[in-house]
Order: structure tokens, then sequence, then C-alpha cells
């Protein structure tokens, strides 16, 4: 059945935004709406332009028998910058502070809304490479990689420090710690990477980037390929920095337990662009 052109308008931009990424032929859209190719077409221009003025992002049309359109997700720079702000000003709160100087990021983390903006976010910087999978380690990293995974359209995979049964076989490493320089161990099961997989880090919080640089010698077990960093928050206190290409959304300059302040900047996310 025909539907009418604002309907097949909806229903197509509904369609892009729940799969980004993901090559759609022109073919399928005009037997969905039981329309001509173009005017299909007609309404991927008008789309697009929506797309881009709004800054949710933009359309790719990829010409040829075997082409088609696909969504790509990008976080608007006002949008981004904006955001960061806001995240900077909720990290600094003196409430957030926890005994050792550590701070509490749960809440930010449990907030669906806050949540897909950071996967957004973190995901724009990754949208014109080839990727496979999002990596990171439980447990906080876990909402980050999802949300990042939903925009790229890639499953995500978690290294655990500890063995699951559910996990059957298992790869696993030693690594030091960046910040305690402890001997500690990270594990990944054999079945959630595939050989020479193309691979996001992504993470919560990095100091030293000891944990961070465990999960890339644990991609050479699998010949696995490492495509980018992302982490939510960086501290600047670390003595040395076991990473260095990586991009990060918050930067904590300082914290002063006694006096309850949190200085905090934005992440390296704009000069990495």
């Amino acid at each position: 059945m025909k539907i009418r052109r604002s309907e097949r308008l909806i229903d197509m931009t509904r369609f892009l935004l729940s799969h980004p990424r993901k090559l759609v032929p022109l073919t399928m859209f005009a037997e969905r709406y039981s329309s001509a190719k173009s005017s299909i077409s007609e309404d991927l221009v008008i789309i697009k332009k929506t797309f881009e003025d709004r800054g949710v992002g933009t359309l790719e049309t990829i010409p040829g028998a075997a082409g088609g359109v696909r969504y790509i997700s990008k976080a608007d720079h006002a949008d981004a910058l904006d955001f960061i702000h806001t995240l900077c000003n909720r990290i600094a709160e003196p409430e957030r502070l926890l005994p050792g100087g550590y701070l509490y990021l749960s809440d930010l983390l449990g907030e669906p809304a806050t949540l897909k903006l950071i996967g957004k976010v973190l995901a724009t910087q990754f949208n014109d490479k080839p990727i496979d999978a999002i990596m990171t380690v439980a447990t906080k990293g876990i909402p980050i990689a999802q949300a990042v995974a939903e925009y790229l359209s890639v499953p995500f995979v978690i290294v655990r420090r500890d063995s699951k049964v559910t996990e059957g076989s298992t790869v696993s490493i030693n690594y030091v710690s960046g910040s305690t320089k402890r001997i500690e161990k990270m594990e990944l099961s054999k079945r959630s990477l595939a050989e020479g997989s193309n691979v996001v880090i992504v993470d919560d919080f990095m100091k030293a980037g000891g944990t961070i640089n465990g999960m890339k010698n644990l991609l050479e077990e699998f010949n696995a390929n490492l495509v980018g960093i992302g982490v939510l928050v960086e501290s600047e206190n670390a003595e040395e920095k076991l990473v260095d290409d990586y991009v990060s959304l918050v930067k904590i300059k300082n914290v002063n337990v006694k006096e309850r302040r949190i200085e905090v900047v934005e992440g390296n996310y704009f000069s990495s662009i």
C-alpha cells in the first residue's frame, strides 16, 4: 500500500536513525513504500539537509548497483562543546569527592540521556574509521562502550579481571597498573573477538593509562588492530602517562580533598579532531 510522503519521510528518518552506518539499498525503501526510486532520492535529499542543519549527522550516498545510503551520526561542534562544559560543571561538584580523592561518577553513567550524548560525542571521533568492535574493562566502562557501540553499529566486548564460567575459554595477560605500579591480571573470552578485528577502546576514567595499556596488549593476543581510544575523564596528575594517543571529554586538573575542591577543564576532544 502506498503511503503519503509525510508518513514516508517520518518512517525513513526513524529507520535511518535506528540503523547508523548500515548501507540501505534504495530498492529497499522503494519496495517498502511502493514508491519510485526518484521519489526516494528526493526524500533523502530533504532528510540529509535536515540532519546536517540540526546537527544530527549526515547521509552518505554510495553509487552503483551495490550502493545505497547510510546514516552517519555526528555530534555538532557547538552541541558537543555545550555538553562537555555541562559535564565539567557537574563533575566539579564538591559532593562527588569520595575518601581517598576518588570521584563519584555512577550517577552520570546511570542517566540514559547523558550516557547517550557521551556515546554520540565519542563515536563522532571514529566515524570515518573501519571498526568491528568496542572494547572496555568491567565494570564502569560497560555503559559507555554500549553507548558508543550503538552509534557505530558494532558489538562491544568486555575485558574482565577475574574468570567467569559463562565466558568459556579465555586469553589472559598480566599488566602493570599505571597508578599503583602493581601487577594486575585481565582476560577476555576467546569467542568475544574475531582475529584481526579493528577495535576502539573506551573507558570511564584514565589516570596513568595502565589499564588501557593492558587492553592494548590484550589486543595483540588476538592479532587485532587498535583504531582509537576514548575516555570520559582523564586525570592530569599522573606522574607518567602510559598512553599517548587518546581522546578525552573531561580532564581533572587538581583535586583538593581538604578544601573539597575539584578543578575540571575540557579534555583534548576538540584538539584531537
